[in-house]
C-alpha cells in the first residue's frame, strides 16, 4: 500500500492510498483522483519520506497522532475546519434533495416538524425564501462527501 501525499492547482493537501506507484499513476491518467476540498483533478503527487519500521520505535500509544476529531479547529487548516463543519451538517440534517424549497415552507409554515433539512435550490427559489422571511443558506459541498465510502 503506497501513502502518497498529493496537492491539487488550488494548493489544497491532502493524502492518497493506493496499491502501487503504478495504480496512482493510471487512476491520475483516467482523472479518478481529485482533490476532497474542490473536486479539482489536476494533482500533483509531492516528495513525502519513506516510512521505516525500526525496531527501537516508539510504542504506538505515544507516537500516534491525535484523532483529527480531537484536534481543536483553531489548529486545523482553513480546509479541514470546512470540511469538518461540511460533515457535521451532513450527520446532524436531512437530505430532502431538490424538495428543499418546498420541504423549508412546510416547516417556516408550520405544515411540517421542524428539523435540520439540506438539499438543491435554484437561485430563483432561494431568493423566494429569502423574502418570505425563511432562512437559507447556500453550503458547496464537494463530491466525495455526497457519495457513501466503501
Amino acid at each position: 500500500m503506497k501513502v502518497l501525499d498529493l496537492r491539487c492547482t488550488h494548493g489544497h493537501g491532502f493524502e492518497g492510498w493506493f496499491a502501487s506507484n503504478e495504480a496512482f499513476e493510471t487512476q491520475l491518467a483516467g482523472g479518478l483522483v481529485e482533490c476532497p476540498v474542490c473536486g479539482d483533478t489536476a494533482i500533483v503527487k509531492l516528495l513525502s519520506a519513506p516510512r521505516l519500521n525500526l525496531g527501537n520505535a516508539k510504542a504506538p500509544a505515544e507516537a500516534a497522532p491525535a484523532a483529527p476529531s480531537q484536534v481543536p479547529a483553531q489548529q486545523l487548516s482553513p480546509e479541514a475546519r470546512w470540511m469538518r463543519a461540511v460533515r457535521e451538517v451532513i450527520a446532524k440534517t436531512e437530505d430532502v434533495g431538490e424538495r428543499f424549497a418546498e420541504e423549508a415552507r412546510k416547516m417556516h409554515y408550520g405544515e411540517a416538524e421542524e428539523r435540520g433539512i439540506r438539499g438543491q435550490a435554484t437561485p430563483e427559489q432561494t431568493e423566494a425564501l429569502l423574502d418570505e422571511g425563511i432562512a437559507v443558506m447556500p453550503l458547496p459541498m464537494p463530491a466525495a462527501l455526497k457519495e457513501t465510502l466503501q
